[in-house]
C-alpha cells in the first residue's frame, strides 16, 4: 500500500457534526415553513448552490419558492446565520486529529461542497481552517463532488500525487468518485467505525502521528 502524504476532509458530517437542531428549528421560525416545505426547499437547490451555480441570495429565493413566497433582506441574513449555525458544531475528535497531523508536518486539505454564504459564515467563525495546507471550496470552482475534477484540483493544490492521499468524506458516491481518480478514501458515518476503518485499511499509524 503507497504511504500517505497527505489527509484530506470533507467538512461537513466529518469535521463538522451532525445539523444542530436548534438552527434547523430557527430556520423553520424565520420561513415559517412546515417541516415537510423547508427540508424540500432547503435541500432542493443545495447542489446548485454548493457548486456556485446559486448565489447565496438566489439560493434563498429558490427555498422561498418551494412555500410560494418571499424573503425581506432582514429574513435572508437570518437564515444565512441560522444555515452557519446548523453546520458549526464540531466533531471534534477530527477536528483535533486534523490539528494533530498538521503539528506532525502531514500536509492536510478540506473538500468541501459549500456555497459562497457558508464558506464566508465558516472562515469568519474558525481561525483554525487557516492551518489546511489548502481548502478547496465547491462554489470558487463551480464544480462539485462527486464530479472528477474537484478531486484533481485539491491534489493539485496539496501538491500530492492522488495514489498518496487519504480522502475522508460521509458520502458512499464522493468516496467511490475518490478512488476513480487514484485517492485512498474512506467513509466516515461514526468515529469508532472510523478507527477500527482505519486499522483495517492499514492506516492505523496515522491516527498516532504527532502523538
Amino acid at each position: 500500500m503507497n504511504s500517505i502524504e497527505a489527509v484530506l476532509f470533507d467538512y461537513g458530517m466529518v469535521l463538522s457534526a451532525p445539523p444542530d437542531p436548534a438552527a434547523w428549528q430557527k430556520m423553520r421560525e424565520i420561513t415559517g415553513f412546515d417541516e415537510q416545505t423547508l427540508h424540500r426547499g432547503y435541500w432542493t437547490p443545495r447542489h446548485a448552490y454548493d457548486r456556485g451555480d446559486l448565489n447565496g441570495l438566489a439560493y434563498w429565493e429558490q427555498v422561498a419558492s418551494a412555500g410560494a413566497t418571499g424573503f425581506t433582506p432582514e429574513q435572508v441574513q437570518q437564515l444565512i446565520n441560522a444555515d452557519v449555525a446548523l453546520w458549526t458544531r464540531l466533531n471534534t475528535p477530527m477536528v483535533e486529529w486534523a490539528q494533530q497531523l498538521q503539528r506532525a508536518g502531514v500536509r492536510t486539505g478540506i473538500l468541501s461542497n459549500i456555497g459562497d454564504a457558508m464558506t464566508d459564515g465558516l472562515l469568519g467563525k474558525f481561525d483554525w481552517l487557516q492551518d489546511f495546507h489548502h481548502c478547496v471550496w465547491s462554489y470558487r470552482l463551480r464544480v462539485a463532488k462527486p464530479e472528477p475534477e474537484i478531486y484533481q484540483a485539491a491534489a493539485e493544490a496539496l501538491g500530492t500525487p492522488p495514489e498518496k492521499i487519504l480522502f475522508i468524506d460521509d458520502k458512499a458516491e464522493n468516496i467511490q468518485s475518490a478512488h476513480e481518480v487514484g485517492m485512498q478514501a474512506i467513509q466516515y458515518s461514526d468515529h469508532e467505525l472510523f478507527v477500527r476503518e482505519m486499522e483495517r485499511q492499514g492506516f492505523a499509524s496515522l491516527l498516532k502521528v504527532g502523538l
